[in-house]
C-alpha cells in the first residue's frame, strides 16, 4: 500500500545526513526549521524569466514554483518596487494613493459582493482571517478542507492542513473530504463531491461545532491538482451557504490567470465565493497577500476584534501588485497560459500514451498534474518512482516538485510566460526521465 506523505517532505533534502558548504551554513542557521529541495540542495544566484541559474553556472528551466508568476525578475515589477522603495514606503495608517490605486485596480477582478480587502503580507495569514471572520458571521467553528489540503502556516491555518502535520490528529472542529477525482467519486464527480461535504457537514453538527467554513483551494493544487470537469464544485459550495457556513476560495495556488479560462480558480465552476484569499503570485516574489470579503461580514468581525497588519498592504506591495496586473494584461499572459498550457497537456498526454508508468496528465492553463504509478502496471501511486524522475529531471536542467497524497504526482506550474519552445524543452525531458 502506497505511503501518504507529508508536503515538506516530498523531494525534500534529508537534514539527517548532514552537509557541507552552503547546505551546512543553513543547516546551522536555520537548524530543525530548514526546508531545501532536492537530496542534494542548488545553490541559485540568479534568475530571469522561466530560467533559474545556480552558482556553478547551470542554467534550469523552472517547473517548480509559482511564485514569480510573471517571470523571474521581470523588467516592470523590478522597476516598480525599485521607484517606490526609493519614494516611500510606510503603513496603511496613513493615506497613500498607490495603494488605494492598486486596491481599486485588484476589485475589478472580483465580483461586486467582495468590495472590501485587507492586505496581509501571507497566505497563511489571509486564510487565517478568513477562517476568523467565516466564525464571526456563522457564529459557527467547524472547518471542511480537502484530505491532503495546505492552507499556511499559523496555528489556526495548520490545523486545517492535514498535509502538514506530521504527527499531530486534525482537531475536533475539522473534517476532511477526499479529493474530488474519479478515484474517490467515480464519473460523478460533483455530486459525490457534494455528497461527502454534506456529510462532513453533519459531523461537525454532531460534535456540536457546525460548518463556519468550506476552505478550498478550487484546483486542489495540494491534493493533486483537480480540475475538471469545470463547474464541479458548485454544488458542494452551494450546500455549505445554504446551511449558513461560507465558502472560502483559497486563490494563493490557482489566482491571477494560472487556470487560462478564467483569472481566479473558481471562476471555473461559476461560484460566488464568500470570502477569496490570494497569495504568492500577487507581487511576484514581493512578499504580499490579501483577504477580499464583503463589508457586512468585515464588519461583523471587527467589531469584536478588528484587524490592523504593519507590512500589509505597504505602498511597495502596492506597486509591486499593480505591476503585476499591468503584465498580465499588457502581455496576454492569461491567454499565453491557455494556449501554452494546451499544449503541454497534449504533450504530456502523448508521452503518457506511451508509458504505463504515466497514469493521468490532469489540470488547466500552466497548472498541470502528472500521476505515476508501480512498475507493476496496477496504477499504484509510486513516490519512490516519483523522486527518481524529479532527479532525473533536474539532470536534464528541468526543476519539478511533487505533490498529492502519495508524494506521486508532478506539479506542473511555470511561469505564465512560458512559451512554446520551453513547453517542448519540458515535454523532451519529461519523456526522457520517464524512460529512465
Amino acid at each position: 500500500m502506497s505511503q501518504i506523505r507529508q508536503i515538506l517532505d516530498m523531494n525534500a533534502f534529508d537534514a539527517s545526513t548532514g552537509g557541507e558548504g552552503a547546505v551546512k551554513r543553513r543547516l546551522d542557521n536555520l537548524g530543525a526549521a530548514s526546508v531545501l529541495f532536492y537530496r542534494e540542495p542548488i545553490e541559485m544566484v540568479a534568475a530571469k524569466g522561466a530560467w533559474m541559474e545556480a552558482r556553478d553556472g547551470t542554467r534550469y528551466l523552472d517547473f517548480y514554483n509559482n511564485v514569480p508568476s510573471v517571470g523571474h525578475s521581470h523588467p516592470e515589477v523590478v522597476a516598480a518596487v525599485s521607484a517606490q522603495v526609493a519614494k516611500l514606503n510606510t503603513n496603511t495608517r496613513y493615506l497613500v494613493e498607490i495603494v488605494d490605486d492598486y486596491l481599486e485596480a485588484l476589485k475589478t477582478k472580483l465580483h461586486g459582493q467582495l468590495s472590501n480587502v485587507v492586505m496581509t503580507c501571507s497566505g497563511s495569514e489571509a486564510n487565517d482571517l478568513a477562517i476568523r471572520v467565516a466564525r464571526a458571521v456563522s457564529g459557527k467553528t467547524g472547518v471542511i478542507v480537502t484530505e491532503t489540503a495546505y492552507h499556511g502556516n499559523t496555528a489556526l491555518v495548520t490545523e486545517v492542513s492535514p498535509s502538514a502535520l506530521k504527527r499531530s490528529p486534525l482537531p475536533d472542529h475539522v473534517v476532511i473530504v477526499p479529493a474530488p477525482g474519479a478515484a474517490a467519486y467515480g464519473e460523478d464527480i460533483a455530486n459525490g463531491f457534494r455528497a461527502a461535504v454534506v456529510a462532513a457537514m453533519e459531523t461537525l453538527e454532531t460534535r456540536g461545532h457546525g460548518t463556519a467554513a468550506f476552505l478550498a483551494d478550487s484546483i486542489f493544487s495540494s491534493d493533486g491538482i483537480f480540475a475538471d470537469p469545470a463547474g464541479f464544485l458548485l454544488p458542494a459550495v452551494q450546500a455549505v451557504q445554504e446551511d449558513g457556513g461560507l465558502y472560502i476560495a483559497d486563490e494563493v495556488q490557482p489566482g491571477f490567470g494560472r487556470t487560462g479560462d478564467a483569472f481566479w480558480g473558481y471562476e471555473r465552476h461559476g461560484i460566488a465565493p464568500d470570502i477569496v484569499t490570494m497569495g504568492k503570485p500577487m507581487g511576484n516574489g514581493f512578499p504580499m497577500a490579501g483577504m477580499a470579503a464583503r463589508p457586512e461580514h468585515l464588519a461583523a468581525f471587527c467589531e469584536d476584534v478588528g484587524y490592523f497588519n504593519t507590512f500589509g498592504g505597504n505602498p511597495v506591495a502596492a506597486a509591486a501588485g499593480l505591476a503585476v496586473l499591468r503584465v498580465i494584461a499588457e502581455e496576454g499572459l492569461q491567454g499565453n497560459a491557455l494556449r501554452v498550457g494546451a499544449h503541454l497537456k497534449a504533450g504530456l498526454s502523448e508521452v503518457a500514451a506511451g508509458s504505463d508508468r504515466v497514469t493521468e496528465v490532469r489540470g488547466a492553463g500552466l497548472f498541470l498534474g502528472v500521476d505515476l504509478g508501480a512498475e507493476d502496471g496496477s496504477g499504484a501511486p509510486d513516490a519512490g518512482y516519483t523522486v527518481q524522475v524529479i532527479d532525473r529531471m533536474r539532470a536534464a536542467g528541468v526543476l519539478i516538485g511533487a505533490a498529492g497524497r502519495f508524494g506521486a504526482t508532478l506539479k506542473v506550474r511555470p511561469p505564465l510566460c512560458l512559451n512554446m519552445a520551453e513547453a517542448d524543452r519540458f515535454i523532451e525531458a519529461f519523456s526522457g526521465a520517464v524512460k529512465g
